[in-house]
């Protein structure tokens, strides 16, 4: 719980202050990792409000302002590596401008469009409000990342940092030495079997990614898939460079 991977992260700040050195414009959209999905799992936030359940020893209202300072927390962390680059970024947490899941959530994508040039806004997945019964659920930064893509000027390339994969495998990691085959490039009628953390992620693993991916490539985005822990992939993915992972094409 509540577990910072601080070489990973500082790495990846590095990566990011190397793209705007080279001029390119960068949004950042981090996930929940420990901050989040264990504590949302536990209290089922993706499903809204259960007022039929009994939860202890917080009830479903006080899990979700909980995880919503834990990912502040999480948050801070991120804009603390940047900081120490001098990249100027300012954070907009989803649960103060968005609200409802899924792809078609409200929120104003505005402040992320008209940015200065060379300050690196940042979001990430979140609990929001939602109207009706349900109160609150979980936005994914997957679905975030495919508004941004559909709806802002000028995105060239989304890219993916992954943990503990090097991008989309043919079949799930195994416990042997067998390596599954890394997909160098996947189209929307290639079948691979994406593995889903239940016991952890609440918001569709790297299934969820993959279709978003598609969504935000039907928006003229291209779109990879990347390890964020080996080597500088992150930022060859971003400059467009060659680089080891998982580029999403056109059937």
């Amino acid at each position: 719980m509540k577990t910072v991977r601080t070489d990973v992260l500082e790495r990846l700040a590095e990566q990011l202050h190397s793209c705007l050195t080279e001029g390119l414009d960068v949004i950042l959209v981090h996930g929940a990792g420990s901050f989040g999905h264990l504590k949302a799992k536990k209290y089922r936030l993706a499903e809204g409000a259960l007022p039929e359940v009994d939860f202890e020893p917080l009830t479903q209202h006080e899990a979700v302002a909980d995880v919503r300072n834990d990912m502040l927390e999480l948050n801070q962390h991120v804009m603390e590596a940047l900081t120490r680059r001098d990249i100027s970024a300012v954070a907009l947490p989803p649960h103060q401008w968005a609200r409802g899941t899924g792809p078609h959530f409200e929120g104003d994508l505005a402040f992320f469009e008209q940015a200065p040039k060379g300050i690196v806004m940042v979001t990430f997945g979140d609990v929001v409000d939602c109207d009706g019964d349900k109160e609150f659920g979980i936005l994914s930064g997957d679905d975030i990342v495919k508004r941004m893509a559909a709806e802002i000027q000028g995105i060239k390339r989304l890219v993916f940092a992954m943990g503990g994969v090097e991008g989309v495998l043919a079949s799930p990691p195994r416990e042997d030495d067998a390596t599954p085959a890394l997909l160098s490039t996947l189209t929307s009628n290639d079948v691979f079997v994406g593995e889903h953390q239940q016991s952890m992620d609440v918001t569709g693993g790297i299934g969820l990614k993959v279709a978003r991916g598609f969504e935000a490539l039907e928006a003229g985005v291209d779109v990879w898939l990347v390890s964020g822990e080996l080597g500088v992939r992150v930022q060859e993915a971003c400059m467009g460079l060659p680089v080891v992972g998982t580029q999403l094409l056109e059937s």
